[in-house]
């Protein structure tokens, strides 16, 4: 393609977003993130309908909190590596991030083991050298909500693993995995968008 044609624009996203949306020849918005941010596009476009040149087409993808729901005959090992890679990869920084995990409790503890193992090993580091699985997360803000979901964790439910964050040289956050006996547990309804995973462990009689 010719330069130009497609330009990569990094920078503060209410900056970035008041110039775009309000600007004459915008000709559309594919948008993925959070459920409030695309409503508050959306205002800002319908209320500015007058002055484009043509209709913006809008789309978006938002307020992801996938799910993995595993049966009695579900293989242990393929579902902790699907909880390892699906939670955190990205540094779980991803609408298909698998963040909530229901498990029967005949197979949870080889689950949680193999599970346990897999993120002992986990590397985490510098993007630039790829034996490093997780890096940091997009910046301080996503940093310090994520540590604030940390915090309740650490108060209402039961860490296995991780629960760290270190934002001295930045914003690092350890793939955790957590385990809660309630199933309204906040940790299992809102999207945090961090490299947490949440599990809930019920009877296997009880998966209907």
């Amino acid at each position: 393609m010719p330069p130009g044609v497609i330009n990569f624009v990094p920078g503060d996203p209410v900056t970035v977003s008041k110039e775009a949306l309000t600007h004459p020849d915008l000709g559309g918005v594919h948008f993925t993130g959070s459920t409030a941010v695309f409503r508050s596009m959306w205002q800002t476009i319908g209320g500015n309908i007058g002055g484009y040149k043509s209709y913006p087409r809008i789309v978006g993808e938002t307020g992801g909190k996938d799910f993995i729901v595993a049966h009695a005959s579900a293989d242990p090992a393929a579902l902790a590596v699907a909880i390892v890679r699906g939670g955190f990869e990205y540094q779980g920084q991803k609408c298909a991030a698998a963040s909530r995990i229901y498990v029967p409790k005949s197979l949870w503890p080889e689950v949680r083991d193999r599970t346990l193992a897999m993120m002992a090993e986990i590397r985490m580091g510098d993007p630039a050298d790829f034996r490093n699985f997780l890096c940091a997360v997009i910046d301080q803000r996503a940093f310090e909500r994520i540590g604030g979901y940390l915090a309740d964790a650490k108060r209402n439910a039961k860490v296995l693993a991780g629960g760290g964050a270190e934002g001295d040289e930045g914003w690092f956050v350890e793939p955790t995995l957590i385990q809660t006996d309630d199933p309204g547990h906040r940790l299992l309804c809102e999207e945090i968008f961090g490299p947490i995973v949440t599990v809930y462990v019920y009877d296997d009689a009880k998966w209907a």
